[in-house]
């Protein structure tokens, strides 16, 4: 389940503001920023606050209002860059972009209308009032997103032994010349004779069936021959 954006309040109550953090599962406070404004999606942007960045998720907290503040976990950020293009926004940010549950049947933009939905908030521009601090704060996004990748999914874990061989995967070398051979894909993404449980498990079984191929061919091309000799 895709968490997105959602409001964030808890600060700690020493004074200080800062966020609370889930310290006991390991989470850490990587950096922070201060007088960085926010803008949701198409809405204005909103008066600067401090951004938290921590080792699981981003935390903006408004400087105004103490009851005010966002969050989203570095899963949910699909995407973040540097935008400096006037064209694309009036102020040098931070753009990210969110990944956000898909509704087939809610068509409205919340991103626009006056009711604020944080779920349905795609997109989020950071905007330091010192804009010189954008290529820190990149940095430190590309570390904590490298802290969290993506899961490997339960279907990937669970697939045990099972072979799976499609006609695009295996190629027939070979002209009327030569004899045909199959060969091995090389793409490295869906290597062929991959087996989650045994990797040992899979060039033998492949050498297997080719030499039996050719211990066939050999047979009849004998076969052939000796009735030509009768």
């Amino acid at each position: 389940m895709v968490a997105g954006l959602r409001e964030f309040a808890l600060r700690t109550g020493d004074g200080s503001g800062k966020p609370v953090l889930d310290e006991s599962n390991g989470e850490e406070l990587m950096h922070v920023q201060p007088s960085v404004a926010v803008a949701l999606g198409n809405r204005p942007v909103e008066s600067p606050g401090t951004l938290y960045i921590t080792s699981r998720k981003l935390i903006w907290l408004s400087d105004v209002d103490m009851a005010k503040g966002y969050a989203v976990d570095f899963l949910s950020i699909s995407l973040h860059a540097v935008s400096r293009d006037p064209e694309a926004y009036s102020s040098p940010c931070m753009y990210t972009q969110i990944e956000v549950e898909e509704d087939e049947d809610d068509d409205s933009d919340t991103e626009v209308t006056e009711v604020l939905d944080l779920s349905k908030i795609r997109e989020m521009r950071l905007v330091p009032s010192d804009s010189t601090q954008l290529e820190t704060l990149f940095d430190v996004f590309c570390e904590c997103a490298e802290l969290n990748p993506e899961p490997v999914e339960e279907e990937e874990e669970e697939s045990g032994h099972n072979w799976v061989f499609s006609a695009d995967q295996m190629d027939v070398r070979g002209g009327a010349d030569e004899d045909a051979e199959w060969q091995i894909s090389q793409s490295p993404t869906n290597v062929i004779g991959h087996s989650n449980g045994d990797e040992g498990l899979a060039q033998p079984m492949l050498e297997l069936q080719i030499n039996d191929q050719r211990f066939e061919d050999a047979e009849e091309m004998s076969h052939d021959s000796e009735s030509k000799d009768h």
